[in-house]
């Protein structure tokens, strides 16, 4: 049994000049985002013993947030370029990448990959509210905890994984709503 933990960036600052999109840093209310999340994990007792992450600014900046607040600060993150945009089967080959060794695999990157992985891995269903969620938008800061039925992360296979929980910065704080602005 392997779980596996996406979680989005957290909103970039759009008002910060940058010359690459690589560079975009996060801004304020993702920065709450963030922590919100990170605090949400640890208060849920949900392990983590390896994350992979795209190296991009806004993911550097949204895990510096989120590990100390998560408890996860003295887990080291594996940078893979190959997660920053992403499509789901790219992130797929870099998930099958990771071995055995972890059992409680974390990924942070980018939409619409990180969506599109979600939507991939766990099958469709009439009955399930956090697919649709997730069909709905995958929001920045979002998190999604996946079960599968693997010992090893190479034998990671599509319509093969089950919800465990889905947060998104909203349910824990109505003000995050993207009612406040573009999310």
């Amino acid at each position: 049994m392997k779980t596996l933990t996406i979680l989005r960036h957290a909103k970039s600052g759009w008002d910060v000049q940058v010359e690459r999109d690589f560079d975009r840093p996060i801004n304020k209310r993702g920065a709450r985002g963030a922590e919100l999340i990170g605090q949400w994990l640890k208060r849920q007792k949900l392990p983590v013993d390896r994350i992979i992450a795209s190296p991009a600014v806004r993911v550097t900046e949204t895990l510096d947030i989120f590990q100390p607040a998560a408890d996860l600060d003295g887990l080291e993150p594996h940078w893979d370029r190959r997660i920053y945009l992403a499509s789901a089967a790219t992130l797929i080959d870099v998930i099958r990448d990771t071995g055995k060794n972890a059992e409680h695999l974390l990924i942070s990157g980018h939409n619409p990959g990180l969506e599109d992985l979600i939507l991939m891995l766990v099958p469709e269903s009439a009955d399930d509210e956090l697919r649709a969620k997730v069909e709905e938008k995958l929001p920045t800061s979002a998190l999604a905890r996946l079960e599968l039925d693997i010992a090893d992360w190479h034998d990671l296979d599509t319509n093969s994984a089950r919800f465990k929980g889905f947060i998104r910065p909203r349910d824990l704080d109505p003000a995050l709503a993207p009612a406040m602005d573009n999310d």
